[in-house]
């Protein structure tokens, strides 16, 4: 290691006074290691810091003097030592990493579940605790318990430091579960006009038999028994009785239409994030009527820790509004979608037995009816109010 510091030169020196030449190093103190004489040819080591003296004693004595530099670490410094942007790197990477050393770079949550992140970040700001917040200014003691008492749902918070991130440890207070109410007296009556094809009967009194049709409305498990004695029973009726009925829906559509096409400009806005800070790098306004972007965020990361120092990125791409004619068939083939996305969200749970789609079109717009025969669940429950 101290030769690295200091920096090792090889010498070879040869010629008529080479022992006089040793004898003077030796006098004059010089520091010589690894040294051995063959065919009247000296080698040896020498510290950099000597080299010019030696070259002073070997042109005295008559000695031809050669020397090549080991690679040292002084080396490297010394013949970089006009490069200015390293030393200004160098210079900026240390007063970086004593910075980064003393603040909050990353604040850690851990234990919450229900309370989000940036509910907690938000009452932590408030009591004056951020990124690029010194760690010698948080009064941890005082900044948990203000923690509890901003955030209802938290019932314990802690705090420690880790390196340059400030952990934040919070226990959520345990809710008392909601009592469901699944067991009050109700009736079960037909949500259409149906024809019953299948029953099944849980609690409650069936009020219909398979094959009967029924109205929307009519009462099919009553929840209200009577027994041999007049005794009278609440009952929350349960079932599933299953219905053919009927069901129309329509669907419009106009032959012209607006629609936003790309024009192909794009304009790209960037901005630096230094911890709450935000800088633009860009000038002047966006002048897009309308527009649509796409938004990213690159980070700094220093030996693979993610600093509090990002570019964000964000890129506009130019739209034009423009009235798009629309023909018989692209404009069947929009509705059909929209019958499509009718059926999945509305229909999932039926038996769809018969479609049938009638088309009226006009000089302006077409119009989808379409007539469903369904299979399914006819039953909505309908309270029974008690006095």
């Amino acid at each position: 290691m101290k030769n690295q510091i200091q920096g090792c030169v090889k010498i070879n020196a040869e010629g008529k006074n080479l022992y006089s030449f040793i004898n003077r190093l030796h006098t004059q103190k010089i520091a010589v290691f690894r040294q051995y004489i063959k065919g009247g040819r000296l080698s040896a080591e020498i510290y950099r810091h000597n080299l010019a003296d030696v070259e002073i004693i070997a042109e005295e004595s008559g000695v031809k003097l050669s020397h090549f530099e080991y690679n040292t670490l002084s080396k490297h410094i010394i013949s970089r030592r006009r490069r200015f942007g390293i030393i200004l790197g160098v210079i900026l990477f240390l007063g970086a990493s004593l910075y980064f050393s003393n603040v909050i770079v990353t604040i850690d949550i851990e234990g919450n579940e229900t309370v989000s992140d940036s509910i907690i970040l938000s009452a932590l700001s408030e009591i004056g605790i951020d990124e690029g917040t010194p760690f010698g200014q948080i009064n941890y003691i005082w900044s948990e318990n203000q923690l509890r008492l901003m955030v209802d749902k938290i019932a314990w918070a802690g705090m420690h430091r880790t390196g340059h991130r400030l952990v934040v440890e919070v226990t959520e207070i345990v809710e008392k579960p909601d009592m469901l109410l699944d067991r009050i007296p109700c009736n079960v009556v037909s949500a259409h006009d149906a024809e019953i094809v299948e029953i099944t009967v849980l609690d409650g009194q069936l009020m219909h038999i398979i094959g009967d049709y029924v109205f929307e409305g009519d009462m099919l498990i009553n929840g209200v028994t009577t027994d041999f004695n007049g005794n009278t029973t609440l009952h929350h009726a349960m079932g599933e009785i299953i219905g053919k009925y009927s069901e129309s829906v329509d669907f419009n559509g106009s032959f012209e239409k607006e629609r936003m096409n790309s024009t192909g400009k794009s304009d790209k806005r960037q901005k630096l994030h230094l911890f709450n800070l935000e800088i633009p790098l860009y000038f002047g306004k966006n002048n897009y009527d309308y527009s649509e972007n796409t938004y990213m965020e690159k980070p700094l990361y220093l030996f693979g820790k993610k600093l509090p120092i990002s570019m964000h990125t964000t890129e506009y791409h130019e739209l034009r509004r423009n009235v798009t004619t629309l023909s018989e068939e692209e404009l069947r083939m929009e509705l059909m979608e929209k019958v499509f996305l009718y059926e999945k969200n509305f229909l999932d749970n039926c038996e769809i037995i018969e479609r049938n789609i009638t088309e009226n079109i006009t000089e302006t717009e077409m119009n989808l009816s379409v007539s469903y025969k369904l299979k399914g669940n006819i039953c909505r429950q309908r309270e029974i109010l008690v006095k």
